[in-house]
């Protein structure tokens, strides 16, 4: 993560919640929350930028063991409050050089990750995180879909075709965020060479992209 990513969301960490009681999404929250947890069932899970544990604490309960790691302290001060998140490995580290060195995954989880990697370092990132996965690992990456009028609209795109959001937070700073929005298709040419099973998920807010890692 950049050190611009990573003090915005120390900044943000107290009122990132905020963005789970936007009532018009409630019902794909929902949706989700149950969707989600039994992908994860008896397995050994590395949640990569676990942030406030709120998915975190749907996982835990049914895994066999959760890492979840995260460049940022402050969110995890309250990732470790919830209730379901007990028994969690915390780690305190850069999603792109993971302090795992030897560990292997039977299944990754990120959730509103993907969409802040920059498209120049997408191959190589998940050719490196597939270096943690056990043949037949499953990954999913959870984020948003853009929504016209509900999304926070794109103030920026750059050489790259990165597009950039400028956020306020309630200190009074803005912060301009890498937010891309990934296809279908965007994704799975991204796995193809590695996976021969993925799938696509979406609800009205969100998208799920679900593969196995051949190994």
């Amino acid at each position: 993560m950049s050190i611009e990513m990573k003090d915005y969301y120390a900044a943000r960490a107290k009122e990132y919640d905020k963005i789970y009681a936007k009532p018009e999404r409630q019902e794909d929250l929902r949706a989700i929350e149950q969707w989600l947890p039994p992908k994860f069932a008896d397995a050994e899970v590395l949640e990569v930028a676990a942030g406030t544990g709120y998915w975190t604490q749907f996982i835990a309960p049914v895994a066999k063991r959760v890492v979840a790691l995260d460049a940022s302290q402050e969110t995890f001060s309250i990732a470790k409050s919830r209730a379901g998140c007990a028994g969690v490995d915390w780690v305190v580290g850069d999603a792109y050089q993971m302090p795992l060195a030897g560990q292997k995954f039977d299944a990754v989880f990120a959730g509103f990750w993907f969409s802040h990697i920059p498209l120049e370092k997408l191959p190589g990132y998940l050719s490196y995180l597939n270096g943690f996965l056990n043949p037949g690992a499953r990954v999913i990456f959870l984020d948003n879909l853009y929504v016209e009028g509900n999304s926070t609209p794109l103030s920026d795109r750059d050489a790259a075709g990165n597009t950039y959001q400028t956020r306020p937070l309630a200190d009074g700073s803005t912060h301009k965020v890498l937010k891309n929005y990934p296809t279908e298709l965007e994704l799975s040419d991204l796995v193809s060479s590695f996976s021969r099973q993925f799938s696509y998920t979406t609800w009205q807010y969100y998208w799920a992209f679900d593969y196995r890692f051949d190994g």
